[in-house]
């Protein structure tokens, strides 16, 4: 995999490349001049053009904790003040609590998080510094305010993009992370990360199927076609995920920042997005890295608005209100559409039995040829044998001969014996009378076929 890359405005592109699970994603970020807190907020189209402050009217995320798998998080953050709640370390190379800034590209997560859960914050003046965030549950006037200004961050820092210090692989650092934020509350789980191939380690398998049985939405970043993401890839490609596919600033697909492929989902902006940078800064940028926390705000907003509402509703109410873009109905571009958050708050969206994206357990038990949700228990104790209902076969013992039984068929057999050399001695002395009476017979022609005569008929 590769981490979501920068590359500078107006100057073209510059590619991190860095090798992950076999595969590789690549991002962008815009570096931007300096400006004022309050400038970037009127850069956030999104909120009006794809209905999210319409659906604040219906809800801003509270109470619903979702957990960022990212490279940290900057808690510190004039616009995060307040909002992580928790968080934890899966690379061995973070902080515990999951803040520190880690890997190939340290500030990934927070401008991630900036936009799923960012809460702005107060300035005294355009010279000042950033004052702290505003009380939870309110929203500071400058800065940036992410989609679901209310819920609550856990992070989870994991090391991508490069070689781990501690040695953890993404193998071992995935399936950790996701089980710690199922463990943790998380009603919802971004992973802005990806990669080329479609295949995902079998080691990923247990974990995404813990999160489907936990009820806990999975969003994923679709990989950017610039990185060399024509296809989706992985974790993207697992049934069940949410995968978000990236728009430009036309609401068309992006032809840098969006791959394509039949998991997608769902598509949101994917460029000219903006995020807060580790220390307080902040930054323009672009990929689908930015497209999945949108969307994973929109689904915190339904998970507020509607707690008892399962994580398969939530995903079919995101797609299935989705505005139909591309080809007729769902397609590899698109998926079912682009987001429509007001709709997804407000909208009549009669129930589902399935996550329309599928499952994750089904593709275990055809695939895998396994079922992870019911592993079979060890036996406690050898199991007892059932009584019998039919009685043992047996062989059966052979019985000694009589006497008489012995003596009856030896008769027989010397009685039938005798008979028969009677009567071929007989045959043969009436045979040797017939043929001393009997004509000459004439012998035989060359052809050995005997001429026969009648001996009635004269010479």
């Amino acid at each position: 995999m590769m981490l979501l890359y920068r590359w500078r405005r107006r100057t073209g592109s510059a590619a991190l490349a860095a090798m992950l699970a076999g595969g590789s994603l690549a991002g962008a970020l815009f570096t931007a001049p300096a400006a004022f807190a309050d400038s970037w907020r009127d850069k956030e189209y999104w909120l009006n053009e794809y209905g999210i402050s319409a659906a604040w009217q219906v809800s801003k995320g509270a109470g619903v904790k979702v957990a960022i798998i990212d490279s940290g998080v900057d808690g510190q953050h004039p616009d995060l003040k307040g909002a992580v709640a928790g968080g934890a370390d899966a690379s061995g190379s973070g902080d515990p609590n999951g803040q520190k800034s880690i890997g190939a590209k340290p500030e990934h997560g927070t401008l991630v998080a900036t936009l799923l859960a960012g809460r702005g914050h107060a300035s005294a003046s355009p010279s000042a510094s950033p004052s702290p965030s505003p009380s939870s549950g309110s929203v500071g006037p400058d800065g940036i305010v992410g989609v679901a200004p209310e819920s609550e961050i856990l992070s989870v820092s994991a090391w991508l993009g490069s070689p781990n210090p501690a040695g953890k692989t993404d193998q071992e650092q995935i399936p950790e992370a996701v089980r710690w934020a199922v463990d943790n509350g998380a009603k919802v789980i971004n992973i802005s990360l990806g990669s080329t191939s479609p295949d995902w380690p079998q080691s990923w398998d247990a974990a995404f199927l813990y999160a489907e049985q936990k009820d806990v939405v999975i969003v994923a970043a679709a990989g950017n076609r610039i990185g060399g993401n024509v296809q989706v890839g992985a974790p993207a490609t697992i049934p069940g995920v949410l995968t978000v596919a990236g728009l430009d600033r036309n609401r068309t697909a992006s032809v840098d920042a969006s791959s394509q492929g039949i998991s997608i989902g769902v598509s949101a902006p994917a460029e000219k997005l903006v995020g807060g940078l580790p220390g307080g800064s902040y930054e323009d940028w672009a990929g689908t890295s930015g497209s999945a926390p949108i969307v994973s705000g929109v689904a915190a907003l339904i998970r507020s608005k509607w707690p008892d509402m399962s994580a398969k509703q939530v995903i079919n109410r995101i797609v299935s209100t989705a505005e139909d873009a591309g080809a007729l109905g769902k397609d590899p571009i698109y998926g079912y559409g682009i987001l429509n958050a007001e709709a997804a708050l407000k909208a009549d969206v009669p129930e589902t039995k399935s996550n329309p994206l599928g499952s994750i357990a089904d593709w275990i038990r055809v695939h895998r040829r396994g079922n992870l949700s019911s592993p079979t228990p060890e036996p406690t104790s050898k199991p007892s044998s059932p009584a019998a209902t039919l009685a043992d076969p047996s062989v059966p013992v052979a019985k000694a001969p009589s006497q008489a039984d012995t003596a009856v068929p030896a008769a027989v057999v010397i009685g039938f014996g005798s008979l028969f050399v009677a009567i071929v001695a007989g045959a043969s002395i009436q045979l040797r009378r017939a043929y001393r009476s009997s004509p000459e017979r004439p012998e035989e022609a060359v052809t050995g076929v005997a001429d026969v005569v009648d001996p009635s008929t004269p010479k």
